[in-house]
């Protein structure tokens, strides 16, 4: 195997390589197994490997797509591979194959990338932290005491440490903007209905949540957007109007002065961590060294209210999932086939109402019609990413304690009296208080980035996010390309692992 510095290329640039024929794809693919294999045991970002195939396809690939011959993991959640296993990061699925491929891997398949292996999530991707019972925790390659976030977890620190460019990730509520925040990298969310959520459903968690990438550079993550966007019959939501060239955006100088708006405070009243808003004051300072207008202004929505009915997606969403395990199994879910928490969210949304969850949906269309006309004033929002840096592995558990109470309340069925009992607010902001910024765009169907520019004084990345209005990623990766030239965004690289 030729000897090359694999880890110093995004995606675009190994592709480059391969198609001068500076290196083959064998032996990138040769360099993306060798660094999974000597960092996966510390980092536990990989859970399954696919390295035969991989190397196969390797052999006999072609170079009509534009990222030919790269390597990339794919998140074991909604991401599909024919016949390949999708455990959804639980041991209910452990059995489980996909009968075809998602739309989302056909049209990633189609750019020319090579699938690698699938990478490690929290138990139906609920968490902001990447720690399943069944898989174990993923870890931060910046500090392995700490996580890396989630949902998309292993998929962040699988890039973060160098094992491939780039992964696929989703975000129902902050899941690949938390785990860029938390390891450096660069993560979009694009709009709702951007990328595909076929081929069996037309939405996902009723369209909040969306697949793309996490990437160490902007172009890639641009380029796989222009690759992978587009209609889709099965949709159940479409884009706006805004159709351009991503990639070359990137590299589009603003025609004006932005109008930027921004906070560092929280949507439902929490603290936030000075390390975060010192990120957010960092990048007001440049954004106006650089020409910007930019004012501190609150969004105009009601984040408890918004956050409410974020959890009553939540808690029904996971109501839905047990439910299809159920049947799946043949008899009724029990502690032990999914964890705890995870049943305690599902008994909760067997006690949701449809009335509540209607309600919901409605706080959703407000908050959307809201943010639509304060980008009438603002092309963007800024805020911190998360109100506090990364968690220590094992913080954020439940305790023995907790674990007792919920076998009660199942055993008891005590639901119902649970949300009487009004404990369902503080389980609001007990889930969200750590990340109560990422959901607003998920529900209002916006897009939003989060940016590398700050590293705390223990040495860990955090995150600045900006929203634009629906439709315009064109937006958010210009931003994100002036950003990216500046001393200030974190280079990756730097961290010991990579």
């Amino acid at each position: 195997m030729a000897v090359f510095p694999y880890k110093e290329y995004d995606g675009i640039g190994l592709a480059e390589l391969i198609r001068n024929r500076e290196v083959t794809a064998e032996e990138v693919i040769d360099a993306a197994i060798a660094e999974i294999e000597k960092k996966n045991h510390d980092v536990n970002a990989v859970i399954n490997k696919m390295y035969d195939k991989a190397k196969g396809k390797a052999e006999q690939f072609d170079l009509s797509g534009e990222f030919s011959g790269v390597p990339i993991l794919l998140k074991n959640i909604a991401q599909e591979i024919k016949d390949g296993p999708i455990t959804n990061g639980s041991r209910a699925y452990c059995h489980y194959k996909a009968a075809e491929d998602s739309t989302f891997v056909e049209r990633i398949r189609k750019t020319g990338t090579i699938f690698i292996g699938q990478t490690n999530i929290p138990e139906l991707a609920l968490m902001g932290i990447t720690e399943p019972a069944f898989y174990g925790p993923t870890r931060n390659p910046w500090n392995l005491n700490y996580t890396p976030g989630g949902s998309s977890g292993g998929s962040a620190a699988a890039v973060a440490s160098g094992m491939v460019p780039i992964a696929g990730a989703n975000d129902g509520g902050g899941s690949i903007r938390i785990p860029a925040a938390f390891t450096g990298l660069f993560g979009l969310k694009p709009t709702r209905g951007r990328t595909p959520v076929g081929k069996k459903e037309g939405r996902h968690w009723q369209g909040a949540a969306v697949d793309h990438v996490l990437t160490r550079t902007v172009r890639d993550s641009a380029l796989m957007l222009d690759l992978i966007k587009g209609y889709e019959r099965s949709a159940a939501f479409h884009t706006g109007p805004y159709e351009v060239n991503y990639f070359e955006a990137v590299k589009t100088p603003f025609p004006r002065p932005m109008r930027i708006a921004f906070s560092t405070i929280s949507p439902i009243g929490t603290e936030v961590d000075p390390e975060c808003k010192e990120a957010v004051y960092k990048a007001v300072k440049i954004l106006e060294s650089f020409g910007h207008i930019v004012e501190e202004k609150n969004a105009p929505v009601d984040g408890k209210k918004l956050a409410k009915s974020f959890m009553t997606l939540y808690f029904g969403e996971v109501a839905a999932s047990l439910k299809e395990i159920e049947e799946m199994l043949g008899r009724k879910v029990r502690i032990g086939d999914v964890e705890p928490s995870t049943y305690i969210l599902g008994l909760l949304g067997k006690a949701t109402t449809a009335e509540d969850f209607v309600l919901s949906i409605r706080e959703w269309d407000k908050a959307a019609i809201q943010m639509e006309t304060f980008h009438d004033t603002y092309d963007f929002y800024v805020t911190p990413t998360t109100a506090y840096p990364p968690s220590k592995i094992g913080e954020l558990d439940i305790t023995s304690f907790e674990n007792y109470l919920i076998h009660i309340i199942g055993t008891l069925h005590l639901q119902r009296a649970v949300k009487k009992l009004g404990i369902v607010d503080q389980m609001i902001e007990n889930n969200l208080k750590r990340t109560p910024f990422t959901q607003m765009a998920n529900l209002t169907g916006q897009p939003a980035m989060s940016v590398p520019l700050h590293v705390t004084n223990k040495g860990l990345p955090v995150g600045v996010q900006f929203l634009s209005a629906k439709g315009r990623e064109d937006l958010l990766f210009q931003m994100a390309g002036l950003l990216e030239q500046t001393d200030a965004w974190i280079d990756v690289k730097k961290n010991e692992m990579f």
